[in-house]
């Protein structure tokens, strides 16, 4: 692979313009695209393989035109300053607005809340129910202003007035995002590398992924149903692995010309070695996201899809428009010292790297680091592992679940409405669980249901229990029943599962069955299956860490001391997202608003992720610990080394990944907050902890015996030249020796 992508960035040195020609090509016809593309569709939690979607078909098979995935606004009033929503000017415009609505276009029925008993006890709340003929996504720009018009106008009457339901989605406010992750990544760049054209380069091409990625996705949002948060999170990664993957080619080049090499040689063996790093990383990352597929979640697939094309066009960029540009501008990105020596000829260009090396031997903070922990890696690998495992005890509380309008700003129209809700008519009036029973096989389907519904009425846990609602055939009927407790809660999970567990012996003394969904009953079996799919998915993406790290690195010990590595990254980070967005401890801070259950797909999204990264800055620096060992440096020395060219360019990637998850917490939608604030976490926990401390302390206390490969394993395993050891002959120039001071101070295991 290296040989090959060494002819790869030769090719796109020297054809800079085509290659710069066709990337601008691609970016105009996916812009084009996205231009002329329908709107993108509205997130869906439908899912295959559930009760709650099977009771959705059923309702849609036996009522039709019902539209059972119909959107439906539901409108609050609540009467102030003592009056009641029964007063007479209260119900006038409550009656008003009623007939107001049900002239929407795409209105299917409007009900009156005196019409339907929807008035609290107290008499100052009531509620309006607007169904509508079509899918949430489907609703016109018209349906929605009538909508608002008539809300309005009833806020006229002196009621407050606000508004929930599938119907009306309250856009969330855009934060500084990308931008302020921009920002702090051409800082970190800055004073990583001393030049503003080596730290705008890396930026300039990933805000070229950014624009073909997003603009693909969302050309292709109406046909394979990606949502706006695949965008967000497409751009988020993208981002991210766009700049980091530059960055190490772009070091790497560096690294070459300052031993001397000409620009086009230079970038050949900068995307033949890390090029290789980069390919070997996005594939990893692009694996774990694809995989999701395997779960059967419609909506995370199409997150890992759409994530996966963003990583891809980050590492085609890396490999192709990086080396492009390079040839363009060969000695801008280099620093200044070079620069002028390599005007002087390659023989100054050497004394340079020199010179910088002895300079960085008298106390490079990464260097010196490596020799603390390989002096004291016992103590250093038990706080480490500690240190985390005590971060990651909270994830075994974790408790999965899909928020919904409760866990909204209350500055938005859908959250007021939850919180009138919830005050007139019970916590439980939010969640109400509809039942759909099948009388097909029953001797008496009016019995049948009717024994249904007292069943369920009695329930604990059960308020109250709605007239049933047959279809015209007579063989299916629908009622609804309100727990007493919020959508979110333990008991409304328990009473969900009591509910179903009294099936069998309903449908054997009646000969009927039943099926529980509704919005509440769907986010509970969606999270029961995302906990259920965790440890499976964790082993498969544990599995595969092993067999790519044992190809990469050809050992034993080093794959499985990664995958610790990664387990401990991702229970920390777990951890970490109960602490704050589950428990609520520092929430304000980082602008949560409500706390409540995770997210049920942001596990699984998180753990494919964080499994990418964690092998991006794995292969970044324990391949340059291995090249120092190849060459027949000793197990300690090698470390040093490897510290010495890789740790600074890691922390500043690891930098420059937090910053751009962590920006996306300043707005967005709350899953990609909390993806953003897990991410940045997960990063900080697996580049600065488990690759600073826990990798360099395992390798030290292991020594020569953490390369151990058995012998009829190692001619089994075709070999994957990551390193670039098929590169040797170019790669074997003059550079700067460690000095004799520091290799005398590296213990040797």
């Amino acid at each position: 692979m290296a040989t090959f992508l060494h002819r790869v960035g030769r090719w796109a040195f020297r054809q800079r313009g085509t290659v710069v020609l066709v990337w601008l090509a691609v970016t105009a016809a996916a812009v084009f695209g996205a231009v002329s593309a329908p709107a993108a569709p509205d997130d869906s939690s439908s899912m295959p393989g559930i009760e709650s979607q099977q009771a959705f078909d059923l309702i849609n098979e036996r009522f039709p035109g019902s539209a059972a995935d119909g959107a439906q606004a539901r409108i609050v009033f609540v009467a102030e300053n003592g009056r009641q929503v029964t007063s007479a000017g209260s119900r006038a415009a409550i009656d008003q607005f009623v007939s107001s609505a049900a002239n929407g276009p795409q209105v299917a029925q409007a009900t009156s809340p005196f019409a339907t008993d929807a008035v609290s006890e107290d008499g100052f709340t009531a509620y309006a129910t607007i169904t509508y003929k079509v899918a949430a996504n489907d609703l016109t720009d018209a349906s929605k202003t009538d909508l608002d018009k008539a809300i309005e106008q009833a806020r006229q009457s002196g009621l407050t007035v606000d508004a929930g339901g599938s119907a009306v989605s309250s856009q969330p406010e855009q934060g500084l995002g990308e931008v302020l992750g921009i920002v702090v990544a051409a800082v970190v760049l800055v004073i990583t590398f001393g030049s503003m054209a080596a730290a705008g380069l890396p930026l300039l091409t990933a805000l070229l992924g950014i624009a073909v990625s997003l603009a693909g996705i969302t050309a292709l949002s109406s046909a394979l149903g990606f949502s706006s948060s695949v965008g967000q999170l497409a751009m988020m990664l993208g981002l991210a692995v766009g700049i980091d993957y530059s960055l190490f080619v772009v070091s790497r080049y560096r690294e070459e010309r300052a031993k001397g090499r000409p620009a086009q040689e230079a970038t050949a063996l900068a995307v033949g070695t890390a090029g290789s790093a980069v390919v070997f990383a996005g594939l990893t990352v692009i694996i774990a996201l694809l995989g999701l597929a395997v779960i059967g979640v419609p909506m995370l697939t199409k997150m890992g899809v759409g994530s996966a094309f963003a990583v891809l066009v980050g590492v085609l960029i890396a490999l192709t428009v990086v080396p492009a540009l390079l040839g363009f501008w060969p000695d801008a990105v280099l620093s200044r010292r070079v620069r002028k020596a390599v005007g002087q000829g390659s023989g100054s260009a050497k004394e340079a790297a020199s010179k910088s090396g002895a300079k960085d031997a008298k106390a490079p903070l990464a260097v010196r680091w490596a020799h603390f922990v390989i002096r004291r890696p016992v103590p250093v690998l038990v706080l480490s592992v500690v240190g985390l495992g005590a971060i990651a005890i909270p994830s075994l509380d974790l408790r999965l679940g899909m928020p919904g309008d409760e866990a909204k700003s209350p500055s938005t129209t859908e959250r007021r409405a939850y919180d009138a809700l919830a005050d007139g008519f019970g916590p439980g009036f939010n969640g109400p669980l509809t039942v759909v029973v099948d009388t097909k096989n029953a001797d008496d389907p009016k019995a049948a249901v009717k024994a249904v519904s007292a069943k369920i009425a009695h329930t604990k846990g059960v308020v109250s229990v709605s007239p049933a609602r047959f279809n015209q055939a007579g063989d299916a009927a629908i009622l609804s029943a309100v727990p007493s407790t919020a959508p979110t809660s333990r008991q409304t999970q328990d009473l969900v599962h009591s509910i179903r567990g009294q099936r069998p012996a309903i449908e054997s003394a009646t000969g009927a069955d039943f099926e529980v969904t509704g919005t509440t009953a769907l986010n509970i079996d969606v999270a029961q299956k995302m906990r259920g799919a965790l440890v499976p998915y964790l082993a498969v993406i544990v599995s595969l860490a092993l067999l790519l790290l044992m190809l990469v690195f050809r050992s034993i010990l080093v794959p499985l001391k990664a995958a610790l590595g990664f387990l401990l990254s991702v229970g920390a980070a777990l951890g970490l997202i109960v602490v704050v967005f589950q428990q609520g401890h520092g929430a304000g801070a980082f602008g949560v608003d409500e706390t409540g259950p995770i997210i049920s797909i942001m596990p699984l999204f998180l753990v494919g992720i964080i499994f990418g990264l964690a092998m991006d800055y794995q292969v970044f620096l324990v391949s340059r610990i291995r090249e120092a060992h190849l060459h027949g440096e000793e197990p300690g020395q090698s470390i040093a080394t490897g510290f010495r060219h890789s740790a600074r360019i890691v922390g500043a990637a690891a930098l420059i990944m937090i910053s751009v998850f962590g920006a996306f917490m300043t707005g967005g939608e709350n899953m990609v907050k909390m993806v953003g604030f897990g991410l940045a976490g997960a990063v900080f926990f697996d580049a600065f902890i488990v690759r600073m401390a826990f990798v360099p302390a395992v390798l030290a206390l292991l020594g020569k015996r953490v390369w151990w490969l058995p012998r009829w394993l190692a001619k089994t395993l075709p070999r994957v030249d990551v390193e670039g050891e098929t590169l040797a002959p170019r790669t074997a120039a003059p550079q700067a020796p460690d000095t004799p001071s520091e290799q005398a101070a590296v213990p040797h295991p």
